[in-house]
């Protein structure tokens, strides 16, 4: 459980980090390229902890999966960018992608 609460913690600052980057304008304002950096650091070293117990494909796929999902809402509700059918539908697959790995497959158990 431990595990993925840190998977958890790795995949928020990646959302916060890449959500910053359209902020950022080309690293010219410092608060914004600040949340780039430290959570990129954030995010990597938290992703890179979990790699002790969980597989390196497994962990890569519910970190950038979800992150996928998360920073397309993000996009929507912070900078207003529209998702159609055909965004609502992929991220839906990507979340029930995630589902179907953790839930069902014998690899994210080890």
């Amino acid at each position: 459980m431990k595990t993925y609460l840190i998977l958890l913690l790795a995949i928020a600052a990646e959302v916060v980090a890449t959500s910053a980057l359209k902020a950022c304008a080309n690293f010219t304002r410092l608060t914004p390229s600040i949340l780039v950096v430290v959570g990129y650091g954030v995010a990597f070293t938290c992703l890179s902890m979990t790699l002790k117990t969980l597989p390196l494909g497994v962990a890569y796929a519910i970190w950038s999966g979800v992150g996928t999902a998360v920073v397309a809402v993000v996009g929507w509700l912070v900078y207003k960018q529209q998702l159609d059918l055909p965004a609502i539908l992929g991220i839906s697959l990507i979340i029930i992608g995630t589902i179907v790995l953790n839930l069902f497959s014998k690899v994210s158990t080890h």
